[in-house]
């Protein structure tokens, strides 16, 4: 199925589904992800995965030592 069929099926437009490919979205409302699952017949856990903020990778010994601290 190509992009363009996927937008056609969940009703949304080309570059928003494109968004959501590359990764750019920084958010997808529930009903759109369950029309997307529906039209490729698969689980959310299948097309997301779950990437970090790079300033939420903080060590955890560092944490621990300033919470130590207080």
């Amino acid at each position: 199925m190509t992009l363009t069929e996927l937008a056609d099926r969940v009703g949304m437009t080309l570059a928003n589904l494109s968004i959501l490919k590359t990764g750019k979205a920084r958010a997808i409302r529930f009903s759109t992800l369950d029309s997307i699952c529906e039209a490729l017949a698969c689980q959310p856990g299948d097309i997301l995965r779950f990437e970090p903020a790079p300033a939420a990778r903080e060590p955890a010994a560092a944490t621990g030592k300033r919470n130590a601290s207080r």
